[in-house]
């Protein structure tokens, strides 16, 4: 009677390429050459399955993704394992997961919303006993950042191989996550609206200041003129327009106004000499 057979040759050739890839891959840190030896065991185990060949397809492809990630192609990490195992219901829950936790760490969980839905819903999945990491992942890392809570309460509440307390745990996760998610968007939206506010309390503060300050001055102007009658009008105006430029529209704190500060103090000084130098004293009528 003859002993057990070895292994199948495609198969002992594909476990020494998952060695060799990696071999590269940690120790020459040659990323290129390992993902060319993932490749290369891939295509030796396709076709039909084999004892022992999804174990070894599986670290295969766990290896390519790591080798595809450290040259930054992680955007071609999908497309890739899809080309070996076909359909997301196929692939092997440690590949899925570590696509999940890829596509998370990339800020881009949307690639894997409609992939990871499908595996869910697939009934010999459910049967794994992964199911259940595989969902959590999922909805940490892929429909909680997207701001899908319905949909995440809905999969928590329907999934049998959480016990209550599990259940309970997840929906209070979510909850709480909903709520940052709230206050997050209240916070981003807050920034855009201060701007405006400030501006227009702004602007309807200063004709209000600037309203009473013409007021006193019209006052003052009406006393000086009443009094002083020998003093321009319009040259009061032109003192007041200047007082008002130094005072209200200048910002003396900041550099780039300070030499026109001072070309505006010289003119200011002009003007206050030319308003209220010594008039011509006008005659006296007996």
């Amino acid at each position: 009677m003859k002993g057990s057979a070895g292994p199948a040759p495609g198969l002992a050739a594909a476990a020494a390429l998952l060695e060799e890839a990696a071999d590269l891959l940690v120790v020459h840190v040659d990323f290129a050459a390992a993902l060319d030896a993932c490749e290369r065991g891939c295509d030796l185990l396709a076709g039909r399955p084999r004892p022992g060949s999804e174990e070894v397809k599986c670290s295969l492809c766990i290896v390519g993704i790591q080798a595809l990630s450290e040259m930054n192609r992680w955007r071609e990490v999908l497309s890739w394992v899809l080309r070996y195992y076909h359909t997301p219901e196929h692939l092997p829950p440690k590949v899925l997961e570590l696509c999940i936790l890829l596509y998370s760490r990339v800020r881009e969980p949307h690639v894997m919303l409609e992939v990871g839905s499908d595996w869910l819903r697939d009934l010999t999945n459910k049967s794994l006993s992964s199911y259940g990491t595989v969902m959590e992942l999922y909805l940490l890392h892929v429909l909680l950042p997207l701001g899908q809570f319905a949909e995440a309460e809905e999969l928590a509440q329907s999934c049998e191989v959480f016990d209550k307390e599990q259940q309970l745990l997840t929906l209070s996760t979510i909850h709480e996550r909903r709520h940052q998610w709230v206050q997050h968007e209240e916070m981003q939206s807050t920034p855009r609206e201060q701007p405006v506010t400030v501006r227009q309390r702004t602007l309807g503060s200063l004709p209000e200041k600037f309203l009473t300050m013409l007021k006193l001055l019209h006052r003052v102007l009406r006393f000086m003129s009443s009094h002083f009658c020998f003093i321009s009008y319009k040259k009061m105006l032109l003192a007041a327009f200047m007082l008002y430029l130094v005072v209200v529209r200048l910002d003396p704190a900041a550099p780039t106004s300070l030499p026109f500060l001072y070309k505006l103090v010289q003119l200011f000084h002009q003007a206050w000499a030319a308003v209220f130098s010594p008039p011509h004293k006008p005659r006296v009528q007996d």
